[in-house]
């Protein structure tokens, strides 16, 4: 089964934990070596630009799931 079998979520909360596996995901698949990450990590954790984009590209993954989800509108 793959890790990532739908983008329909029960919830808002559940899409936006969603959300935060995929960027995670991306980073992972862009860098594969962990022990790398690890290095990184220290370096973009301090660094306000790098958690803005961070939380940019988080944004944008919510917004990508809210729309498959038809923003959890339970009048349809």
């Amino acid at each position: 089964m793959s890790w990532l079998p739908s983008l329909k979520t029960e919830t808002p909360e559940a899409g936006f934990e969603l959300a935060l596996k995929l960027a995670r995901m991306a980073v992972k698949y862009t860098q594969p070596d962990e022990s790398v990450r690890k290095d990184l990590r220290e370096q973009y954790a301090n660094n306000a630009d790098s958690l803005t984009m961070a939380s940019h590209v988080v944004a944008t993954n919510f917004q990508t799931i809210a729309a498959a989800n038809h923003y959890w509108n339970t009048t349809e």
